[in-house]
């Protein structure tokens, strides 16, 4: 099992054709490009990945691709998370088979589960692999904010390595990095909130901005890694614009629009969501064209 999470790590987007089915071949260019862009590890069917909109057949067969092109050279997490713990439990099951490194799990979305049943949701859960799990909160998106006092406790138990933080509150988010135990590693959950939690004690990022510019998100997190926080602020500015634009209108619509403009695969996505409106587009655009991102 590996024993600590950091550096940058892609959240994947899902390509899809015009005809709404997966792009497989565009999948794999987009795989390799993040290999050889240096990023530390892949996060495929994470949010980011419409993974409500996909299939189970699907999501096999992305895995595999991610795996076949990985090869064990960086590591890769799968997002396995539900609102049900016995559902989630079960699609662990039915991916031990792949050598994946671990799961990230978010918090249960909609049913509002309290602290306790946020606790003994993620402890069923660890209970059920080997593998490591990334704990995944994101209120924004799923209704419930765990608190730092059951992320602490569970960072106790023995496969549970890391948290990815989106909850935007700094001061959750400090408490957590400062009471860690050793070995548990906070990552940023938002691309605009890396060098200030990595200042802090925080690890990484599992970024949406990476999908669009792996090179330049992988390089910054191997600067911030070495401490050279000056050179950090640096690149954390020239890149800010591309953090915020990446959420102009709901993710993953604006990065599906860059990864369009680069000619990496459709602009896109499955219902309910829609491709990015002309002005996005253009946003991201001129964001890419500032940033001379190459494809």
């Amino acid at each position: 099992m590996i024993k600590e999470l950091k550096g940058a790590g892609t959240a994947l987007v899902t390509p899809f054709k015009k005809n709404l089915e997966i792009d497989y071949n565009s999948y794999r260019k987009s795989v390799i490009r993040q290999i050889k862009s240096g990023i530390h590890f892949l996060v495929p069917l994470g949010t980011t990945g419409e993974t409500p909109c996909l299939e189970a057949d699907e999501k096999r067969k992305i895995i595999e691709i991610v795996l076949s092109e990985t090869k064990g050279k960086i590591p890769v997490f799968v997002g396995a998370g539900s609102n049900s713990t016995s559902h989630t439990i079960q699609t662990i099951k039915e991916y031990e088979s792949f050598r994946v490194d671990g799961y990230l799990i978010v918090t249960p979305y909609y049913n509002k589960p309290t602290q306790t049943g946020l606790y003994n949701h993620f402890k069923a859960v660890s209970e059920s692999t080997d593998k490591a799990i990334i704990l995944y909160n994101v209120p924004g998106r799923t209704g419930v904010n765990m608190l730092p006092e059951t992320t602490l406790k569970l960072a106790e138990l023995k496969n549970v390595i890391a948290v990815k933080e989106a909850s935007g509150i700094y001061s959750q988010i400090s408490e957590i990095i400062k009471y860690s135990p050793k070995g548990f590693s906070v990552v940023s959950g938002n691309d605009d909130e890396t060098l200030s939690l990595c200042v802090t004690g925080a690890k990484g990022v599992i970024s949406v901005a990476s999908n669009i510019a792996p090179k330049e998100m992988s390089n910054f997190l191997n600067v911030i890694l070495k401490g050279d926080f000056k050179k950090a602020k640096g690149i954390h500015h020239r890149l800010m614009p591309l953090f915020k634009n990446c959420f102009i209108e709901s993710n993953p619509i604006p990065v599906k629009a860059g990864m369009n403009y680069l000619r990496l695969m459709e602009n896109t996505l499955r219902p309910p969501l829609y491709k990015s409106t002309d002005k996005t587009f253009g946003i991201i655009k001129k964001t890419i064209k500032d940033l001379s991102i190459k494809k």
